[in-house]
């Protein structure tokens, strides 16, 4: 072969190779609302809806489902987050309230994002909260400590099968982003 043709055939292989890559990396950002999307359609992942409206409905007093409540932090996030109510029983359909304790125990104001997760999976389709901490981000300034109210009920359609689930919070220290959207906004 000749030193032309094989250069040719060099640049076309680098060429397929970064379209490759590319291909992958924009498949890597499709993934994300895809996942987004299956998750919401599906219930996996214990991903909970959004904000849900209480309608007083039928309560289902023979039956109690239990639900215990975890918090974790992240890495990076100084805070002190703890449910004040482990574990609780409820009855389906009927509305309930627990709170978080959070605490900025840094010398700096520190915004915060809590992302929920439901065990089972198939118990967040479910689980319908009508306020939560988790639907905003949460500024605490320096030294501050709130309590932090999660109003909810589990839908009466709850299968017999799910007599326990647990509700679990992951806190994520979010200021740099925050800061960097804000600056780049301006």
């Amino acid at each position: 072969m000749s030193e032309q043709v094989t250069n040719d055939n060099n640049k076309k292989l680098v060429l397929r190779l970064l379209g490759v890559v590319g291909g992958m990396f924009l498949f890597g950002f499709a993934l994300v609302p895809l996942y987004d999307v299956f998750c919401e359609v599906t219930g996996i992942n214990g991903k909970t809806r959004g904000k849900a409206i209480y309608q007083q409905s039928m309560v289902n007093t023979e039956r109690e489902v239990s639900i215990t409540f975890i918090a974790n932090i992240s890495n990076g996030m100084p805070w002190e987050f703890k449910p004040l109510t482990r574990t609780m029983k409820v009855h389906p359909g009927e509305l309930n309230e627990v709170r978080f304790y959070a605490k900025n125990p840094s010398r700096k104001d520190i915004i915060g994002q809590s992302v929920p997760s439901v065990s089972p999976g198939e118990a967040a389709l479910y689980l319908n909260k009508t306020e939560c901490f988790c639907f905003d981000q949460q500024t605490l300034l320096a030294g501050q400590e709130v309590e932090m109210p999660m109003k909810f009920y589990i839908d009466s359609e709850i299968p017999e099968n799910i007599n326990h689930l647990t509700l679990s919070y992951q806190l994520f220290n979010v200021t740099d982003a925050v800061e960097a959207a804000a600056g780049a906004a301006k």
